[in-house]
């Protein structure tokens, strides 16, 4: 299909892993209205930036605006749009953003709403758990970095553990049981911002990170502060998604900034549930990239709802600053 406008800046895509509606996917905006500087000129609106927080003398100046738009992909990848709010969570003051979020309960889907970790743009993590059946609401928050937490990502497989990166250049481990007390470990060897976690859902103490320096990391959870292996993706990673199907648990979707989108296959031990690498010169390669964007490449997730052959699967991915959504497969 051609591009979708979403009117505003669209830096975030997510399918819904819910049996009942694996063709359901949303869409999140983001805009920051700023005035005319006192010399008449335009303002910085296009700066080649993620969204982040205003300098302390702009924040009562400025004003952000979002929108989450939800979208059913029809067999023909047609679209439909509409939202309608079911509960509204303060995570913090209104001043922050919220950054990210990860659900507890992706590995094995429950009828139930599951756990949210939230990443704000203080520098803090939230928790939500369900509260009496009427919805969520926040039951832990600590600081967890010095500046913008890009990501908080739960650990799948044990789901007292979370991860959070950030652009203080560091990967934290946290157990959920000691509120924020200490860290379970920092890794502090990355040479840019960590945007992007992402646990396996089929291969236990596997987890994908990606940083701005142009990098995906595999980790094996147990020894967190040295990389199994390095992908080169280029144009820095925002974003990685596992494939949903175990049967290409191989494969990762990775949002590209500056260098559109991409599949990359690792070389992994399909045989074994550790996160083991094949003993090959180079151990993963790209299979499959999309270009059609015309901005940074952000938002972007598969459908949970299975494909047309091995290479079928339906991808939603959104741009920044020319608001394009695009449905493709891979």
């Amino acid at each position: 299909m051609s591009g979708f406008d979403t009117v505003w800046p669209a830096d975030s895509a997510e399918f819904c892993p819910h049996p009942d509606a694996l063709d359901i996917f949303v869409v999140g905006t983001y805009k920051l209205e700023q005035p005319p500087p006192s010399d008449g000129k335009a303002g910085d609106a296009d700066s080649e930036d993620p969204p982040s927080t205003p300098p302390p003398e702009q924040k009562n100046v400025q004003k952000r605006r979002g929108k989450c738009l939800m979208f059913r992909a029809q067999e023909d990848d047609s679209l439909y749009h509409h939202m309608q709010e079911i509960q509204s969570i303060a995570c913090a003051s209104s001043e922050t953003l919220c950054l990210s979020l990860d659900w507890s309960n992706r590995r094995t889907p429950t009828t139930g709403l599951g756990k949210l970790v939230v990443s704000l743009s203080d520098g803090s993590l939230s928790i939500l758990e369900p509260e009496n059946g009427t919805g969520l609401c926040v039951v832990e928050s600590w600081h967890a970095h010095d500046y913008e937490p890009w990501i908080a990502a739960w650990d799948y497989w044990d789901t007292n553990v979370v991860y959070s990166g950030g652009d203080d250049l560091k990967m934290k481990g946290w157990d959920v049981r000691q509120g924020g007390s200490a860290p379970l470990f920092v890794n502090k060897r990355f040479e840019a911002g960590v945007t992007t976690i992402q646990s396996h859902p089929y291969m236990e103490h596997t987890l994908a990170v990606g940083s701005y320096d142009n990098t995906v990391r595999l980790f094996d959870t147990r020894k967190p502060l040295v990389p199994l292996t390095q992908v080169d993706v280029g144009g820095g990673a925002w974003r990685v998604k596992w494939h949903p199907s175990p049967t290409r648990r191989n494969d990762l979707l990775v949002a590209c900034m500056h260098d559109g989108f991409k599949v990359v296959r690792l070389d992994l031990d399909a045989a074994n549930t550790s996160p083991t690498l094949c003993s090959s010169d180079q151990p993963w390669g790209v299979i499959k990239r999309f270009d059609k964007h015309e901005s940074l490449a952000y938002g972007v997730d598969w459908s949970s709802a299975g494909g047309k052959g091995e290479d079928g699967t339906l991808v939603a991915s959104c741009s920044f600053y020319d608001h394009t959504l695009h449905l493709w497969r891979a």
